[in-house]
């Protein structure tokens, strides 16, 4: 009994999480969508940020290697990603452009493995959002790719908007129709 309740609560929760993390790349999505250039120029800081980490972090793990060439190695490691970092900080709307490439071959990876967990999940209902979100995904990154780089500019928040909206319907709609929740609904567990 207790073990049941256990699966139970943490079915639940797990539930719960989902559908968060549903609205919340709905939400995400839409914004995308509402304002392409202003989404791409952000998404382009955001990775000139990560890539400062990165090869920060790749400088401070160079001091922890005892080999000279692993010193070295670590040192023009992190060296690239700063540069890389300066341009994409320096030259955010220049950086849209490169990192159009980064997204379209993002979504078209998103896409491929969306299309994996619908293979798994098939026999579920509402588990064809999932196989939808990868199609649409493989295309989408595909149109990047075909225009890229005229429509660099717009192509980047609007794509991945769409991609966001599809996944966080997917997220929504598979914990929300699976029969295993049902009882849990009827009794007024979830949300």
């Amino acid at each position: 009994m207790e073990e049941t309740l256990n699966s139970l609560t943490m079915q639940k929760h797990s539930t719960a999480w989902s559908i968060t993390v549903g609205i919340l790349l709905i939400v995400i999505g839409l914004a995308a969508i509402a304002v392409p250039f202003l989404a791409g120029v952000a998404a382009s800081l955001l990775f000139g940020w990560l890539l400062v980490i990165a090869g920060i972090a790749h400088l401070v793990y160079a001091w922890s290697e005892r080999r000279a060439g692993a010193v070295l190695w670590q040192i023009l490691i992190g060296a690239v990603y700063l540069i890389a970092a300066l341009y994409m900080l320096v030259f955010p709307i220049a950086g849209v452009a490169t990192l159009t490439l980064v997204v379209a071959f993002y979504i078209v990876a998103e896409g491929a493995f969306a299309v994996a967990v619908f293979v798994r999940l098939r026999r579920l209902h509402g588990a064809a959002w999932f196989l939808l979100n990868g199609l649409v995904s493989l295309l989408l990154g595909g149109l990047i790719l075909f225009y890229w780089p005229f429509s660099s500019l717009w192509a980047v928040g609007t794509l991945m908007g769409i991609s966001l909206l599809l996944g966080g319907i997917a997220r929504i709609t598979l914990p929300m129709s699976s029969p295993r929740i049902m009882p849990l609904r009827e009794r007024g567990g979830l949300i």
